[in-house]
């Protein structure tokens, strides 16, 4: 038998959080996002026990989302995106199965459905774009060296930015063109180095003077505050968005943006959607399916031979 303690939310919350990133291998960046949904659910509801949640305040909460302002278009503020919404569903959808796995009452996980989202659209930059900025960082100094490596290397693996900030030089071995890397679900798989990026890694790391273990350092005025020097994924999008100036890139690149260049370059040079999903580290092939829109040559020529007018 439970006892009103154990029932208190707080506490099962931080139960639950503990067993994804334990049990569940999820990353610390999504318990963090879970925590932040959960914790706005039980502030707008007032949730203090388990018997608290109910279908109706779920129903309300979902409302309220909806109303909420999301991205700001110009002077117009949209409000808050559908598949944003979800996060928050997905996130009490897991915590209350959570709590049935515990044998604790609540209300059914499969009561709550996830909003219908529109097809998710790529943001991509063209082949000279990406020639431009990976071409932009000034290698006389050993800050342009990292960037040049950094930008070469995104583009040879498809590395997600936290994949990227967390690599340690022992992590890649450069007498290989490959390595293994750590992805979400804590999942590993084997991602390859183009003789642009050995080099580029190559050259980057000869000019390095420190002894810090992080493949990527920061640089500059404040490099001996005493913190620690492993470059942190807020420093990567800054400096991407300061080269795709320089490179005259009017559009927002990050690193994702780089790795959906990643993705297109494969499949428009003929790779098989199944050995990208592993390239990639997708769990599920309909999340790589989202690049085939983009790239299925078919169409262009059934265009061209029937509408080429």
């Amino acid at each position: 038998m439970l006892q009103l303690f154990d029932m208190d939310i707080e506490r099962l919350k931080r139960q639950f959080l503990e067993y994804l990133e334990i049990e569940r291998g999820r990353s610390i960046k999504t318990v963090e996002n879970y925590d932040r949904y959960l914790n706005r659910f039980f502030a707008f509801g007032k949730v203090k026990t388990p018997a608290d949640i109910r279908e109706e305040q779920i129903r309300e909460f979902r409302v309220y989302l909806n109303r909420q302002p999301g991205t700001k278009q110009g002077v117009r503020v949209e409000p808050m995106k559908r598949r944003t919404q979800n996060y928050y569903l997905i996130a009490l959808r897991a915590f209350l199965k959570y709590l049935r796995k515990c044998e604790i009452k609540a209300v059914s996980p499969e009561l709550i459905e996830l909003a219908k989202v529109p097809e998710r659209s790529l943001d991509l930059i063209s082949a000279s774009e990406l020639n431009r900025l990976r071409a932009a960082p000034d290698t006389k100094t050993t800050e342009g060296k990292r960037d040049k490596a950094i930008l070469e290397l995104l583009f040879s693996t498809g590395l997600r930015i936290s994949e990227l900030c967390g690599l340690s030089i022992d992590d890649v071995d450069l007498t290989r063109d490959e390595f293994s890397v750590r992805g979400k679900g804590d999942k590993v798989r084997v991602v390859f180095l183009s003789g642009d990026a050995k080099q580029a890694l190559q050259t980057y790391l000869k000019a390095r003077k420190d002894l810090d273990d992080a493949m990527f350092v920061r640089y500059g005025h404040k490099v001996n505050d005493g913190g620690e020097l492993r470059l942190q994924a807020r420093a990567v999008q800054r400096l991407l968005k300061k080269y795709a100036a320089i490179a005259g890139i009017t559009r927002k690149v990050t690193p994702h943006v780089i790795r959906h260049s990643f993705a297109t370059d494969l499949l428009q040079n003929g790779a098989d959607i199944r050995s990208v999903q592993a390239l990639l580290g997708h769990a599920s092939i309909n999340t790589t399916q989202i690049y085939t829109h983009v790239t299925d040559k078919h169409l262009r020529e059934v265009h061209q031979k029937f509408h080429g007018k």
